[in-house]
């Protein structure tokens, strides 16, 4: 299956095939209503955690051990994914933030582990997932 995860700043307008939009942010951006952002839902536990992050923009971890570090949050607590990978598999998904820079915001991150996270899950679908799936591959010769 094939999945469609876009990432935007809040700064950028709504547009009709951006399908739910989800800030993804731990704090709510200041001076910003919901119904500005056109938001379907405010999700801050895929977030980095706010150590992780304050490390990461006040200079003390580089941008790869950020990233290693993020990763291995979402990794240690993949119940976080889980209302954002449905609304991926429902249709798009915009990830929204308020930092100004994108690109080196966690939104690149968090979108490229939740396509892996799913086509994991998509994978694991593939193969039968219990004993009775195999019975035709257990029967011998004596037991038709």
């Amino acid at each position: 299956m094939s999945y469609h995860i876009e990432i935007k700043g809040i700064a950028q307008p709504a547009e009709p095939d951006d399908g739910a939009r989800v800030l993804v942010d731990r704090l709510w951006p200041r001076g910003r209503s919901r119904e500005a952002l056109a938001l379907d839902d405010w999700y801050r536990d895929a977030s980095p955690s706010p150590t992780l992050h304050r490390q990461y923009r006040q200079g003390e971890i580089s941008e790869g051990v950020f990233a290693v570090r993020y990763r291995g949050e979402l990794r240690d607590h993949p119940e976080r994914l889980v209302p954002l990978m449905r609304l991926a598999r429902r249709s798009q998904l915009t990830l929204l933030t308020a930092e100004r820079d994108i690109e080196t915001s966690p939104l690149p991150i968090l979108r490229d582990w939740l396509l892996f996270v799913l086509r994991e899950e998509d994978a694991a679908d593939i193969e039968p997932a219990s004993p009775p799936c195999f019975a035709h591959e257990l029967r011998d010769d004596r037991n038709p």
